[in-house]
């Protein structure tokens, strides 16, 4: 870290990663998860996004086509065209078993609640995330599968995920890399380059973009996280070392804390006879 700090830092530093060697760790940390977890079979949605994609791509090299499963989950009146036929394409190259459910419908019947508002963008967004992760669910456990998350280490930092939705998963393999390493590691992995360097897009609502919504840019966004998080770098000395300026990074720190909510477990009152937190043995 000290050698780093001597000077500027730049993405480079944060791409400059052995690609080879995340690659093979990831997949034997697959591999381990999925033997320990007494499965053989594993299930993700698959959006036709950079991030789904290198899932999937780490998910067949480690355990086999066989033994992968994905479902493409579309609101036909929401999501793109381009991602669905990505989607279809990307699950035909690994060559894995594919289940294209249109959520259209499950969506229509939430119109019977009362309180139902299709014109709340957000809370009817997070919804659609949260219909997704049912249905990965239901097939996990109809047929003895761990549900596999796509979300990267930026994501995960900034919160940039459905709590309940696209957050629910039993294994997150790509949540030690930041988007703009996933980027490059999909490249690795044989990922068209369309795909690799496609907008990032929940889609939660129609033209749905992950930079015009956080208003940041994803290199700005990672080159924070990775001053802050991995080098340790205080928050008010970031813009002198990347030049990014201290508004961007406020707002990167910002996302961070109000999401903290979405990476610890939820409270627990503590009673003066039973004051010790919930712990494996």
């Amino acid at each position: 870290m000290g050698s780093l700090l001597n000077k500027k830092i730049t993405l480079n530093d944060l791409l400059n990663i052995p690609y080879d060697q995340a690659i093979e760790y990831t997949v034997d940390f697959i591999k381990e998860y999925v033997k320990k977890a007494g499965v053989k079979n594993v299930v993700m949605g698959l959006s036709g996004g950079v991030d789904s994609a290198t899932v999937l791509a780490l998910l067949t090299e480690a355990l086999g086509s066989d033994h992968v499963t994905v479902l493409i989950m579309p609101d036909e009146k929401v999501t793109s065209k381009q991602d669905v036929e990505d989607a279809k394409y990307l699950a035909e190259i690994f060559g894995v078993k594919q289940y294209y459910i249109p959520i259209n419908n499950i969506m229509e019947s939430y119109k019977t609640i009362p309180f139902f508002d299709y014109d709340d963008r957000l809370a009817t967004g997070n919804l659609r995330a949260r219909i997704r992760m049912t249905l990965l669910y239901y097939y996990a456990n109809k047929y003895n599968a761990i549900v596999i998350g796509t979300s990267d280490r930026s994501e995960l930092l900034i919160g940039y995920y459905t709590k309940y939705g696209d957050g629910g998963a039993d294994l997150l393999p790509i949540g030690a890399l930041y988007k703009t390493q996933v980027r490059r590691l999909a490249l690795k992995l044989g990922i068209p380059e369309n795909i690799a360097f496609k907008p990032s897009s929940p889609g939660l609502w129609p033209h749905h973009l992950a930079e015009e919504e956080l208003g940041l840019r994803y290199e700005d966004i990672d080159l924070v996280l990775y001053s802050v998080f991995d080098l340790g770098v205080e928050p008010d000395k970031v813009p002198s070392y990347t030049g990014i300026p201290y508004s961007v990074v406020e707002k990167v720190l910002m996302l961070h804390r109000r999401s903290r909510h979405k990476r610890v477990f939820p409270p627990i009152p503590r009673y003066p006879w039973l004051d010790q937190p919930i712990k494996e043995i």
